[in-house]
């Protein structure tokens, strides 16, 4: 069985990746699964709504096993043969690290997706269901790993002019790609 294909999406909160990879997903011409981080930490139980509080070092274990597993079905969903898009954060390094363990074998292309600070700040500002200050915290450190496939600004383009731009990107999928390099 061949493996699957992955793309992708890393960017702050709010750059508009969990759009673009609905709008990727719905553009494919074969199925694509959309399988974003937040799928993973919206399905984890959450003992400190119910009074069992956890520690601030007891809850950063929980979300580093939880991205850790995350990764690890983004390359099992792969590795069975499904095209992927993925919507996460890189904003650690292991988590790059991590991934290009996993997704050993697996091509994967890489998208930057981002807007200008401000406009992430708005947009965090009107969601109103992120903690204010996480795309600033975010907007450096998620691309401090430099190379990528393709960088999406959502503020400049439509999702729809996004997500052709990836499409397009999966349809002439390069031979050497951001993921390939550092495995080198």
């Amino acid at each position: 069985m061949d493996a699957g294909r992955v793309v992708l999406l890393n960017g702050p909160s709010s750059a508009g990746k969990s759009s673009l990879a609905a709008a990727l997903v719905d553009l494919m011409p074969t199925p694509w699964f959309n399988l974003p981080v937040d799928l993973v930490h919206s399905i984890r139980s959450r003992p400190d709504h119910h009074g069992h509080d956890l520690s601030p070092g007891a809850w950063q274990e929980v979300f580093r096993k939880s991205r850790a597993g995350y990764h690890r079905m983004l390359g099992g969903m792969a590795a069975a043969g499904n095209d992927v898009v993925a919507d996460h954060v890189l904003s650690e390094p292991w988590r790059l690290q991590d991934l290009l363990e996993v997704l050993e074998g697996v091509r994967v292309l890489l998208v930057h997706v981002t807007a200008p600070l401000g406009v992430l700040e708005q947009r965090e500002q009107a969601r109103g269901d992120r903690e204010v200050g996480t795309a600033r915290l975010q907007h450096e450190i998620v691309f401090a790993h430099g190379d990528c496939d393709l960088l999406v600004n959502t503020h400049e383009l439509t999702c729809d002019e996004s997500s052709a731009r990836v499409a397009r990107l999966v349809d002439d999928w390069p031979e050497d790609t951001a993921f390939d390099r550092p495995r080198r």
